[in-house]
């Protein structure tokens, strides 16, 4: 048994150092801290989570690769117009078992990098084995981000104003998230506003939110197309504000019809991409295939083998695991757009949960990823068919290399 397996094996291994945890969210304020434990009291996990050096070299490989056949000529044939900007916080996400590191979904807007940078840095001196996967002075690299996101549209004029923007965003569950994301902002010397988009207004001379002219939108919508949101798409799309992440990053990595793709050799030999490339995307992304009606047949029999994802879902809306579907179900997703992936086992970690029993979660593991580069490293603690924020002792969890 490896040391992060011995350690993940163990419900007392590193456990959240509580004190601490505590003590950086008071520092965010009184009503902060009730709003995540009145709305979240599962945010954080209750241990952290381990893995090796050659689990994190596998998911580094990954990441490249995948950067690597998006960019080439060719993987996007109907690209909506996009701007110079990369797009922040892309989420690769991984699931961890003896067979190595399996590349589950990449998501353009994910969410947990503030969180997960406040939970990193209470437990820098709470002596975790190992070390936290995460660059140092995590809040100048965000901020250094967004700055470059809009350095490469506006080129050197300052930037002055940025809108946080969700459907409702006081209702969201990572609502605390976006304050942590505006407070950043304000140190910086940058006014910062969390907005509905409905709020927003397009004009001639650029996107405005009560009387303030927005510089840079933070898209944190699901509806990654924009469609439901036609003045800020249009805004988007004339060039009057700096939108990151867009429709167009979405459809270059999230869009889970992707899955299929990267998991093409004969496609990713077509398109230009290297043997090299091609061989670590054929080990660690799960086969995927988009749901046809000629494939029904095979899909109910094999059933138990895949995953069934929605093509633009999010948040495991509408996923299901085939050994729990119906019939009824089952036949309702093969008249919807969704892709099947084969089943990749997720990492497990033991936790003793309010210092009582021992219980086995289920993680996920994220890496949080701007320009091809990994900022941080995080793991999600759940039980049940995906993740959920709702298990006692889960919740995002610092990850440390062992061994």
């Amino acid at each position: 048994m490896s040391d992060a397996e011995r350690l993940n094996a163990d419900g007392h291994a590193a456990r959240l150092n509580q004190a601490a945890l505590q003590r950086a969210l008071h520092a965010q304020g009184e009503e902060w801290q009730n709003l995540v434990f009145e709305r979240c009291p599962h945010l954080f996990a209750d241990a952290a989570v381990f893995i090796d050096a050659i689990q994190l070299q596998l998911m580094r490989d990954m990441v490249a690769a995948v950067e690597r056949v998006v960019k080439l000529p060719g993987w996007m044939s109907n690209e909506p117009a996009q701007q110079d900007c990369l797009g922040v916080f892309y989420g690769y996400d991984f699931h961890l078992n003896e067979q190595g590191a399996h590349l589950i979904e990449i998501n353009t807007n994910a969410g947990g990098g503030f969180l997960s940078e406040l939970l990193i840095d209470s437990q820098r001196d709470a002596g975790l084995p190992g070390k936290a996967v995460a660059v140092e002075n995590l809040e100048p690299t965000f901020l250094a981000m967004f700055r470059n996101e809009w350095r490469l549209v506006r080129g050197d004029v300052p930037l002055k104003t940025v809108a946080i923007v969700d459907e409702q965003p006081e209702a969201q569950y990572l609502y605390p998230e976006f304050l942590l994301a505006k407070a950043m902002f304000q140190r910086a010397g940058i006014a910062a506003y969390i907005t509905d988009p409905s709020e927003l207004l397009a004009r001639d001379d650029g996107l405005y939110l009560d009387g303030n002219k927005i510089d840079l939108v933070y898209n944190r919508l699901t509806d990654f197309s924009l469609q439901q949101h036609p003045a800020l798409r249009q805004a988007y799309l004339d060039g009057r504000v700096v939108l990151t992440p867009s429709p167009a990053h979405y459809v270059r990595y999230a869009d889970k019809r992707n899955l299929a793709r990267l998991s093409d050799a004969d496609g990713l030999h077509a398109l230009g991409a290297s043997k090299a490339d091609i061989a670590v995307l054929q080990t660690g992304v799960p086969h995927t295939v988009e749901v046809r009606p000629e494939k029904e047949e095979t899909l109910w029999s094999e059933r138990k083998q895949w995953f069934f994802k929605p093509n633009t879902g999010y948040g495991s809306k509408g996923a299901y695991r085939g050994e729990k579907l119906t019939k009824r179900v089952f036949g309702e997703i093969m008249r919807s757009d969704y892709v099947a992936q084969k089943m990749a086992a997720p990492g497990e970690r033991s936790v003793c949960v309010n210092d009582a029993d021992e219980v086995v979660l289920k993680y996920d593991v994220r890496c949080y990823v701007y320009d091809g580069h990994i900022q941080l490293v995080a793991a999600r603690l759940y039980q049940g068919q995906t993740t959920n924020f709702r298990t006692p002792g889960g919740g995002f969890a610092t990850v440390c290399v062992v061994g």
